[in-house]
């Protein structure tokens, strides 16, 4: 009889423990959108843009946001009030950023506006992984990893210029290994453009996987590629 009672405490011990790890594991989400846009057609649009404090930005992908979110199609924001933006943590990527992930809204700003409001609104919904320092380096790390303008560029697709829908994600696709979604906007002239480029992160904020769900965007089979 002892022994019975010492068994059931016992597995009760261990499905607390199991139970613990669990919830201990448990990001609070399921992955992460990763996405980047594109200068030319964010400036080429009737809003417009200003370029940062620090210049024009390079010719390439920006990032937008890490952004966590639920197999749902739905996204948790703004978790954490208690722990707002403090700029003082990303000093040592300061450069980086202002280089990768630059704020190109009016009027012309040095960035710390923008990094606070993903910081805020997402960031501080994925900071039982990643702390605020880590969460913006891994956005550059996967900008690096991504290397959306040299996918495209491999496969012969350069900004001047229109191409087919298809060949852009299948482009992506066999420079990164993982499925895209584009999100199109349009030019002044009404022209539907390459706006920006969503990929999916597992929950470590490392790793590109394929997307659990898609972003609802529908963009024209052929769309423009605008120069900037």
């Amino acid at each position: 009889m002892r022994n019975s009672k010492h068994t059931s405490v016992l597995i009760q011990l261990l499905a607390l423990q199991s139970l613990a790890a669990v919830v201990f594991c448990d990001p609070g989400f399921d992955f992460f959108y990763f996405v980047q846009d594109w200068p030319g057609s964010y400036c080429d649009s009737s809003e417009g843009c200003c370029y940062p404090t620090t210049g024009k930005p390079a010719s390439d992908f920006g990032i937008h946001g890490l952004w966590p979110n639920y197999n749902s199609g739905s996204y948790p924001s703004n978790c954490d009030p208690n722990n707002p933006f403090d700029p003082s943590q990303i000093q040592d990527l300061l450069n980086e950023m202002q280089a990768e992930w630059p704020s190109l809204s009016c009027p012309s700003s040095d960035g710390v506006k923008f990094w606070t409001h993903e910081w805020d609104k997402h960031g501080t919904c994925s900071e039982s992984v990643l702390d605020e320092h880590d969460y913006f380096a891994a956005g550059l790390a996967l900008k690096n990893q991504a290397n959306l303008l040299g996918a495209l560029a491999n496969a012969g697709i350069t900004p001047g210029n229109s191409y087919d829908l298809s060949a852009i994600t299948a482009a992506i696709q066999q420079g990164t290994g993982v499925g895209a979604y584009i999100q199109c906007n349009q030019d002044e002239n009404g022209n539907s453009q390459l706006y920006q480029v969503y990929m999916c992160v597992d929950t470590t904020g490392k790793n590109l996987i394929e997307c659990p769900v898609s972003p609802n965007y529908q963009c024209p089979s052929s769309i423009a590629f605008p120069s900037f």
